[in-house]
Formats: structure tokens, C-alpha cells, sequence
């Protein structure tokens, strides 16, 4: 039997933060695909998966990216999603951090969304909701975050 939650009760949704290293941190954004605005690759929760791999696997089906994701997450945010029938869902999404190794040629939702990478602060100030901008934004002071640039401080200048 299926149990159903309460209207405002927040559905979860598990995203991934991909991100990489050249001269500087920089983060991947999609465009989500009805209202083109940015966003990062997000989902339901999967069967059999663990949150983080579920973040991971919504990468790579939205992003065609593949790489190392965090087990910890680095943030939450809320948003509202529009669902099929018309109806209003509040979701909860936690996010994870990964190390993006490298994207495919071709990925499931190749031909439905935009992808593109931009610097840290540069992508904070591109998604709608407050509180993914201070995820992302917090992503620099977290553990992860504060790996990444000084690997991209020490990367050698071209």
C-alpha cells in the first residue's frame, strides 16, 4: 500500500554540486526543462541507492558528468516544484559535492537541457532560489570546497 504524504509535507530530492578545477573552482549548471532558468542536477530519491548516489546517478542522466561525489553534503535548499498534474510540491534537496572527472559525449537528457560551466561566485548569483545562491556560495568554506581551491591555486597558469 501506498502511503501518501501531507500536502506540505517537503518531498526529498537529492542533488549534486559538480564542480572542477582549472585556474579556478568552477561549478556546472543545467537548465531545469520547462522554465530554462539554472539549476543543478537533482532527483527523487532511488531504491537501492544511497542519497549521495542518487545525486551522482541525476548527474550524470541531466549532465552527462561523471566523477567523484562527496558522501557528506555540503547544504539544503528549498524550492517549489511544479509537477505534471498542475499541482504545487515543496521539496527539500540536499546536495553533495563532485569532483567532475569529466563529461560524455553523450548523456540521457543531452537534447532537453543547456550545461555550463561558471565560475563559483559567477554561478551563485545565476540560480533563482536564496538558498541554493548560499549553497553554493557556503560550498567554498566547506572541507571539499576548500580542497578544490587550493588545488586551483596551485595549478600551474597556462
Amino acid at each position: 500500500m501506498k502511503i501518501n504524504k501531507p500536502p506540505n509535507e517537503p518531498r526529498r530530492q537529492y542533488a549534486a554540486l559538480p564542480y572542477r578545477i582549472t585556474d579556478e573552482v568552477e561549478v556546472l549548471l543545467i537548465s531545469s526543462r520547462e522554465t530554462r532558468r539554472w539549476v543543478l542536477p537533482k532527483g527523487w530519491p532511488m531504491k537501492g541507492r544511497k542519497p549521495h548516489a542518487a545525486a551522482a546517478q541525476e548527474a550524470l542522466e541531466e549532465a552527462g558528468v561523471v566523477g567523484k561525489i562527496g558522501k557528506e553534503p555540503v547544504g539544503i535548499y528549498h524550492y517549489i516544484k511544479r509537477m505534471k498534474n498542475g499541482s504545487q510540491q515543496l521539496c527539500h534537496v540536499t546536495v553533495f559535492p563532485m569532483n567532475v572527472s569529466r563529461q560524455r559525449k553523450v548523456w540521457p537528457e543531452m537534447d532537453q537541457r543547456i550545461t555550463r560551466w561558471f565560475p563559483l561566485h559567477e554561478a551563485a548569483g545565476l540560480v533563482g532560489e536564496p538558498e541554493l545562491q548560499d549553497v553554493i556560495r557556503n560550498f567554498e568554506a566547506s572541507p571539499e570546497g576548500q580542497a578544490a581551491e587550493a588545488a586551483a591555486e596551485a595549478a600551474p597558469a597556462d
